[in-house]
């Protein structure tokens, strides 16, 4: 019934075409967006085609004897067209799964896409996941987000943040320079957890140049002088924070208060429905980061789960 060819860079023009009017694709799966890391994986994404038209896409990469979708993105299930129904999907999962076999996949980890980030109802994989491929969840991780139209308020700590930024004199503003907080990312990140960022300056900034309308920063100054800041990706409904950092004033002057108060009645105004802060789960066990999350439903994040699947061949 389908027709199942490995992706190729002389099919990326289709391949972003598809991406751009897909009902759960994002900006991360286009090709300017995912080649930009691919010395890093084995792509073995899958282009998939019904009836001689292109159906669905599989961002994914491939390690020894498993398919990953993918391990360079924060999520990457299928992704669907508005035309994509449950029974179709279920035979592709059916159809798609033996030609992993005779290709010597042997495993299959998921990533499915939040339902925040799809433009309509998209949860025919996970559908396909239960009853074709007898999946396992395998991992879940939280995150926070707030609905744009239905803000709950603020904690009293994150409010009287605010406040004390205010009388700081703390300004936000948009940085067209990312050098100007990378430092203080970095160093917050090594100080707190022994890390780096998972992208370098060069290689945002280059991103930034590809996806300047999607990938903005914004920053909190006092007295011209950078003290937190984070990086957002923008996609069509939601805003996601995808780095977040403040130094020792900063923090002291509640700034990143300020900043996300500012942000969210920004983009509310711009028609995004959800803010999104990212996950709160520990590296080492999965478990709650207590005092991160506490912070984001600070600001009146909810739970929104990041789901990760596994299945074998």
């Amino acid at each position: 019934m389908f027709e199942i060819r490995r992706y190729t860079a002389e099919r990326a023009d289709e391949w972003n075409a598809f991406v751009a009017a897909s009902k759960n694709g994002t900006f991360l799966f286009d090709r300017r967006y995912m080649d930009y890391h691919g010395d890093r994986f084995e792509d073995c994404s899958l282009m998939v085609y019904f009836k001689s038209r292109l159906y669905a896409l599989l961002p994914a990469n491939r390690l020894d004897d498993t398919l990953y979708s993918h391990q360079g993105l924060t999520y990457g299930g299928l992704v669907m067209s508005d035309s994509s129904t449950t029974a179709l999907v279920r035979e592709l999962f059916r159809e798609m799964n033996d030609w992993l076999r005779e290709a010597g996949v042997r495993k299959v980890v998921y990533k499915h896409v939040p339902w925040i980030y799809a433009s309509l109802p998209a949860e025919e994989d996970l559908f396909a996941l239960a009853n074709v491929c007898r999946a396992s969840l395998s991992s879940r991780d939280v995150g926070s987000v707030v609905m744009l139209n239905r803000r709950l308020k603020f904690s009293t700590l994150r409010s009287r943040c605010v406040k004390k930024a205010l009388k700081a004199g703390v300004e936000i503003r948009e940085s067209q320079d990312c050098s100007e907080f990378w430092p203080l990312l970095e160093a917050n990140l090594k100080a707190k957890y022994d890390a780096r960022p998972v992208h370098s300056l060069g290689e945002i900034a280059l991103l930034r140049s590809r996806f300047p309308r999607q990938i903005r920063l914004f920053v909190a100054c006092k007295e011209g002088r950078v003290i937190g800041g984070t990086l957002l990706y923008i996609c069509a409904r939601t805003v996601k924070t995808q780095y977040i950092s403040a130094n020792e004033e900063g923090r002291r002057v509640g700034a990143l208060d300020l900043l996300f108060t500012t942000l969210m009645d920004q983009c509310s105004e711009d028609g995004a429905e959800y803010f999104d802060f990212g996950t709160s789960n520990l590296p080492d066990n999965n478990d709650l980061n207590d005092s991160l999350i506490f912070q984001k439903e600070g600001f009146g994040g909810r739970a929104v789960c990041y789901d990760i699947y596994e299945y074998s061949l």
